[in-house]
């Protein structure tokens, strides 16, 4: 196997957690009489360019599929992120009815909803047909392709170069990083400006985040390995902030790079000095998360045996990817979890892949009355508690796992 971005010869490994099923793919009843495919869900790191990343075992269609299931809108909290995100994108960058804006990976239009009712002219471009549709139903343009480098160009030709483009958590789930990135090359105007949020690979070593790691994930991004590859396709990193979302994220700022107008800013040299000094370039720095992350799943399966001899309940919130990783890693199933609940109607009477939970309405927390909620999607685990505050009636009780189990109230 050979590292996706500069071809060197993947030797190290960073994490195994087995044989998975695809996270995202939530099993209708039917399906549950079918053989499940499973693949091995083994990351390595590439000692030349220091890439994290899952072998490419199958085509991003065979992922992300018509009935994809996640819809970003669902989560209140990301959509006033998205929102904050367009505010200050417009004022920095002077953005007016005369630009265009592109998103790539827009989802359902939870972002480009707020682009439009600016009176900006935006294109979302979305390979999944289900979130797709729902953006058209926002009134958004949006083309239901992959994003590559004939794409970009065939854009730039037939409509406009685009003053910003925004790829919001997708960075990582392309199998071919280096067209991908490409592509923004040629669709930028010559000072435009191209975004990228991501989850930090540093922060999802020091928190434990091995649930992140999904086989619609390819790669695991520091702002190192991120710089060698935008370097190589001809993009130039000017800017670089560090958010909260997903436990810990980075947003990039690119553009052509001979672009006159952007100047770097001393944060992106310090935070390059920041991921030196803690060894982002030494396999040191990757080699105890496996360690970690078996010490997770031996403490919750503690847990969850614990409570099912004492006769209490444990049920889970959030049907998320992250959980199907840390579920099927620790090999939990109905015993001991007898369902989950999600507040996405496209979940919603569907199993979990791999486990074969039922996911259910939020609405049956009220109805079976669980002793203990684990919350699966622990980088919205206020949003959750908000929305769970009937478990107070009963004197429910809230738990998450990562970066370690541990009881919240």
């Amino acid at each position: 196997m050979k590292c996706r971005h500069c071809g060197a010869l993947l030797e190290h490994v960073f994490i195994d957690l087995g044989h998975q099923p695809p996270s995202n793919r939530y099993l209708t009843s039917k399906q549950l009489d079918e053989v499940e495919p499973y693949f091995p869900l083994k990351a390595y790191v590439c000692g030349h360019c220091w890439l994290v990343q899952l072998p490419a075992r199958h085509r991003a269609e065979e992922l992300f599929t018509s009935d994809y299931a996640y819809f970003s809108s669902i989560s209140s909290a990301w959509v006033a992120h998205a929102s904050t995100y367009v505010t200050s994108m417009i004022n920095r960058f002077s953005l007016n009815k005369g630009s265009f804006v592109v998103e790539v990976g827009c989802n359902d239009g939870y972002l480009l909803q707020f682009v439009r009712a600016a009176g900006i002219p935006c294109l979302g471009i979305e390979p999944t047909a289900s979130t797709a549709r729902a953006a058209r139903a926002r009134g958004i343009e949006t083309l239901e392709a992959f994003f590559t480098e004939e794409l970009g160009h065939s854009l730039a030709r037939e409509r406009r170069p685009a003053d910003l483009i925004a790829a919001t958590n997708v960075l990582a789930h392309v199998p071919n990083i280096n067209d991908f990135v490409a592509a923004f090359r040629v669709l930028l105007t010559p000072e435009g400006v191209a975004t990228f949020e991501f989850p930090h690979l540093v922060t999802l070593i020091e928190g434990c985040q091995f649930d992140t790691i999904y086989h619609e994930h390819y790669s695991y991004l520091s702002l190192h390995a991120t710089s060698r590859i935008f370097d190589d396709c001809g993009l130039r990193i000017f800017d670089v902030e560090e958010l909260p979302t997903h436990g810990g994220s980075l947003r990039i700022y690119a553009c052509r790079r001979e672009a006159e107008t952007r100047i770097e800013t001393p944060r992106v040299a310090q935070l390059l000095r920041d991921e030196r000094r803690k060894g982002v370039e030494g396999f040191g720095f990757y080699k105890d998360l496996q360690r970690h992350a078996v010490q997770v799943k031996l403490d919750l399966l503690s847990f969850l045996t614990e409570q099912k001899r004492a006769g209490h309940t444990v049920a889970a919130y959030g049907a998320a990817a992250k959980g199907n990783t840390l579920l099927n890693f620790a090999g939990i199933k109905p015993d001991l979890l007898p369902f989950v609940c999600d507040a996405a109607p496209s979940k919603q009477g569907r199993f979990m892949p791999g486990s074969h939970i039922p996911i259910v309405p939020p609405e049956t927390l009220k109805e079976r009355r669980p002793d203990f909620l684990l919350i699966l999607p622990w980088n919205l685990t206020n949003e959750i508690a908000e929305e769970c505050i009937c478990l107070n009636e009963w004197g429910g009780r809230m738990a998450v796992a990562i970066p370690s189990f541990r009881l919240l109230n």
